[in-house]
């Protein structure tokens, strides 16, 4: 049976595009600090402290605008993010804020509509407060929004699947991190540079396994 060969010509506009599109989308990465670490129930601390610092090398990987932000810690009353997340982050700006919803910090909010994308991937601890309300608001003003839930943990399994649903009912889109990979990255031939950077944020997170 002969193997015939790859046709990668590209046949979708970037900022038009239905799907995940570098082009196209915007990462928020909201309150991984210790003090949410230490309380959420729902979900493996190690494992969401790994994958959002993949989502972050993601967005750097594939240039999407990665927007930041903390809450209560310039006012003595929170820690930063944990060590590996501030070293992800380098010099991208983190916005602290006083309100719960990042969607209520002018900062953070004029940061996300500075960038004039609509798909609006967002990671945040806990889901049912710094997940969830952005989201419904970012919903309410015509973003698509797709919570990353490998990233995300509520303060227990029924407050995190009760966010869940609320947000799904209003339109939210859930993703993970293989999906957000394979969304960008779409082609092995056209998108040849991010390819060793695509392959290993995927190895660290388990989903590739090298064979050879």
């Amino acid at each position: 049976m002969p193997l015939i060969k790859p046709n990668s010509m590209k046949l979708r506009d970037s900022k038009e595009d239905n799907l995940i599109d570098p082009e196209n989308s915007v990462i928020a990465v909201i309150d991984y600090q210790p003090t949410q670490l230490l309380t959420q129930e729902s979900a493996n601390t190690a494992k969401i402290m790994r994958n959002v610092v993949d989502l972050v090398e993601l967005g750097k990987l594939y240039n999407v605008p990665v927007i930041a932000s903390t809450v209560n810690v310039t006012s003595g009353g929170n820690e930063p993010s944990f060590p590996a997340l501030r070293e992800a982050f380098g010099d991208i700006n983190v916005y602290d804020r006083m309100s719960i919803n990042a969607w209520e910090d002018k900062n953070f909010y004029d940061a996300v509509h500075a960038t004039g994308r609509k798909k609006l991937i967002i990671a945040a601890l806990w889901t049912e407060a710094c997940l969830s309300f952005p989201t419904l608001d970012a919903l309410k003003e015509g973003y698509e929004v797709y919570p990353v839930l490998d990233c995300v943990a509520g303060s227990s399994v029924d407050a995190h699947n009760a966010a869940i649903m609320r947000m799904q009912v209003k339109g939210a889109q859930m993703t993970s991190i293989p999906q957000l990979a394979c969304e960008f990255q779409r082609n092995y031939d056209i998108n040849k540079a991010t390819v060793p950077g695509y392959s290993k944020i995927l190895l660290d997170a388990g989903s590739f396994l090298k064979v050879r």
